[in-house]
């Protein structure tokens, strides 16, 4: 037997041995990530029970959901480079171990206020979870099964959006408000059991330290600014509280990209934004958060109070959004017609959709389902195919030693967009809806607050068309702002690969 030469190798070399239970691991993760995606949309379902039984305003939930949102994006980065550092697996199991303890503080909160600290405590549970998950799978899986692999993990990521409001309307209907975070709890356990047992560590012992300044800066910047945008319609925009707010966001903001160009291990490479198809690319995955985002606010304040129905109707009627982007991530469709028709089709047809889906539910969804199923379906067939698009080209964008950091920043800014889609929605409809209201409602920070305030039954009635109208506009200016976001991704990535 002859020993084997350079152009004739081992069926070891052909064949690296496989972790033989990266399945199970892929099993593991997705349930740890399952757990973060159904607290972001369960939530959603439980607005009007918020609002009702804590008396919180429009404002206050949007700090409910921003609270975590903010906190997450903040420290995306820093989480990645810490696991890097000193360990997947610890950090993964730290992060559900967090998660868990914020979800208990959640389900026991009091309080308006106590409940958005449970959730800015959830959001550093979330930043964890976000950046290991994705992490240890592409430790555990090879170049071959990686696409796969990823691309299920991406899938139970849309179940996540589906299940939520699903189990939210169950338990909501008939349970209290604080079952939507006890549910988390058996979960964060099982997937923390699970995660010590088969989830192998990986760690880069020469791995960047954390930015913690960076952190810090980014966390205060984006927590100034969305606070301007939730207290502007309440406060009048050029009010000292709003205008000071902005100020220290802003400033804080540009400290934050002066100190990452200086830093020795900088928490976002300010290098990445000089690369036309990466600015391309993430611009449109934060407009497809923005919308997304606002949207789900917006969409469950409009099955349940303007159309009426229950928690558990509402989260039926939510799912086909969901569901057509599991459908289609897990038959491929996304991926497979992206050679075929390039990524700036790609992305300014499926931000096109989402747009146009958008529009439809405000147009045609007003007074019943049947327009709105519409545009769920639209806007779902469009996310499922300019995501894969976006992340094919943000990963294309950026050097292979780096492609962890730009995975973080993509998943950092799409939480503020999701955030920031709350927001802007968010005041959109109550600055619409306070310009609207009837006198004697003025100055009501909800739609339970200004009926209370009502008098007749005309006075409900255009109190209630006050509210539906502000829907109404805020998702056309979503949709605006989402269309003109693939446009602009498209031309950026068009121009991208012209220069190439």
């Amino acid at each position: 037997m002859t020993a084997p030469t350079k152009e004739s190798p081992t069926a070891a070399e052909e064949l690296p041995q496989r972790n033989p239970t990266r399945w199970l691991v892929l099993g593991v993760i997705c349930l740890a990530q399952l757990t973060v995606l159904l607290d972001n949309t369960v939530l959603t379902v439980a607005i009007p029970s918020l609002t009702e039984e804590m008396g919180a305003a429009t404002s206050d939930v949007q700090w409910m959901i921003n609270a975590y949102s903010l906190v997450q994006a903040g420290l995306l980065l820093t989480a990645g480079s810490a696991a890097d550092r000193y360990g997947r697996k610890k950090l993964l199991a730290i992060g559900l171990a967090l998660f868990g303890i914020g979800s208990l503080g959640g389900a026991l909160s009091e309080t308006t206020g106590q409940l958005i600290a449970a959730r800015a405590g959830m959001g550093i549970g979330g930043a964890l979870l976000m950046t290991t998950t994705l992490a240890v799978v592409v430790q555990v899986f090879d170049a071959e099964e990686r696409p796969k692999a990823i691309g299920l993990w991406g899938a139970v990521g849309s179940l996540g959006f589906a299940a939520g409001p699903l189990i939210g309307g169950a338990l909501l209907n008939h349970f209290w408000w604080g079952s939507i975070f006890l549910i988390n709890l058996p979960v964060a356990l099982l997937g923390l059991l699970a995660v010590l047992k088969w989830v192998p560590e990986s760690k880069n012992p020469a791995g960047e330290r954390p930015d913690l300044l960076g952190a810090l800066l980014s966390t205060i910047g984006m927590t100034g600014v969305t606070f301007a945008i939730i207290s502007g319609p309440g406060h009048g925009w050029t009010s000292g509280r709003v205008l000071a707010s902005a100020g220290v966001g802003v400033v804080t903001l540009a400290a934050f990209a002066v100190w990452e160009q200086r830093a020795p291990y900088p928490m976002l490479d300010m290098t990445f934004f000089r690369n036309r198809r990466f600015v391309g690319a993430v611009s449109g995955s934060i407009l497809v958060a923005f919308g997304m985002g606002g949207s789900f606010f917006l969409l469950t304040q409009h099955l349940q109070l303007v159309l009426g129905y229950d928690p558990l109707q509402t989260g039926l009627r939510m799912s086909p959004l969901a569901l057509v982007i599991v459908v289609l991530n897990l038959t491929g469709v996304g991926a497979r017609l992206l050679p075929k028709v390039g990524t700036p089709v790609a992305i300014a047809g499926g931000m096109g959709l989402l747009a146009a889906g958008l529009a439809a539910i405000a147009v045609l969804g007003a007074d019943g389902y049947g327009g709105m199923l519409l545009g769920l379906v639209l806007m779902g067939i469009g996310i499922a195919l300019s995501m894969p698009a976006m992340a094919t080209a943000i990963m294309s964008a950026i050097p292979p030693e780096k492609a962890g950091v730009g995975a973080g920043v993509n998943g950092t800014l799409q939480e503020c967009g999701n955030g920031l889609g709350v927001a802007v929605l968010g005041a959109v409809l109550n600055s619409r809806f306070a310009a609207l209201v009837p006198a004697v409602a003025a100055g009501a920070g909800s739609l339970p607050a200004a009926l209370s305030d009502a008098r007749t039954d005309g006075e409900r009635a255009a109190i209630a068309d006050a509210f539906a109208t502000g829907v109404h506009t805020s998702q056309l200016v979503g949709a605006a702002a989402v269309l003109a976001g693939g446009l602009t991704a498209a031309v950026l990535l068009r121009r991208a690969e012209r220069s190439e």
